[in-house]
């Protein structure tokens, strides 16, 4: 899913922390499915994920979850982990959420929020075991770089929220994106590269979201990148 930057309260909030550790409200669509309120982000508070799933399990985070395509997916195949979901635009967050609920999934929520923030502000440290991110906004304009969600303060914060074993993975069809990954990569300290674990069974597919999908479809190559927390 494509990132853009979230305009309002939440950006302006970027960098303020929480001693609050406690969830701040979830909000419920009609059925049971889950949405996180966004207000626990601009509050800056941590998300419990204990109090959220009701057990230990480990957490896997995708962000710019659109849909919920892999999200869907990957929790339906691993019941045994917990899935979060972290997408800006708040339509299709909901949709997402519907689909949880329909699809009875109770290791699967949403969050509509920006996705930087909330890995600055509202996870603990060692939280988490994988974090997944496919297709990003590449901004290709150089003037638009800084947008970039994958950048040092960035990895700096995903490796703090990541377990000692846990994993980032990364897929982009952007070759010069790629390139500027891979240098934010080399520069971030306490990773080891591992080889990319395939998440989806289609022909041609790494991970199995529907801007794969598109992109197979039109040809286009894809970058991938998978590095372990090991400090």
């Amino acid at each position: 899913m494509r990132i853009l930057p979230r305009a309002g309260p939440v950006n302006m909030l970027a960098g303020v922390r929480s001693s609050s550790s406690h969830l701040a409200g979830k909000r419920r669509l009609d059925g049971g499915g889950v949405l996180l309120d966004e207000s626990l982000v601009a509050a800056g508070r941590r998300i419990d994920f204990v109090e959220l799933f009701g057990n230990t399990r480990p957490v896997e985070v995708e962000i710019g979850s659109g849909k919920g395509t892999f999200l869907l997916a990957r929790a339906a195949a691993r019941p045994e982990i917990n899935f979060l979901g972290i997408e800006w635009a708040n339509a299709y967050c909901r949709y997402a959420a519907d689909r949880i609920r329909r699809a009875e999934l109770a290791n699967a929520r949403m969050l509509s929020a920006d996705a930087a923030t909330v890995f600055k502000c509202c996870l603990g440290e060692g939280s988490l075991w994988r974090v997944h991110v496919y297709f990003p906004d590449p901004w290709p304009k150089r003037r638009h770089h800084g947008r970039r969600l994958i950048q040092d303060a960035f990895l700096d914060d995903a490796r703090r929220a990541l377990r000692i074993g846990g994993q980032i993975i990364i897929v982009t069809d952007h070759l010069d994106y790629f390139t500027h990954i891979q240098a934010v990569l080399r520069r971030g300290r306490g990773w080891a590269t591992v080889p990319f674990p395939r998440m989806a069974d289609g022909a041609g597919e790494l991970v199995g979201t529907n801007f794969e999908r598109k992109y197979i479809a039109q040809g286009r190559p894809f970058y991938s990148a998978a590095r372990m927390r090991y400090a």
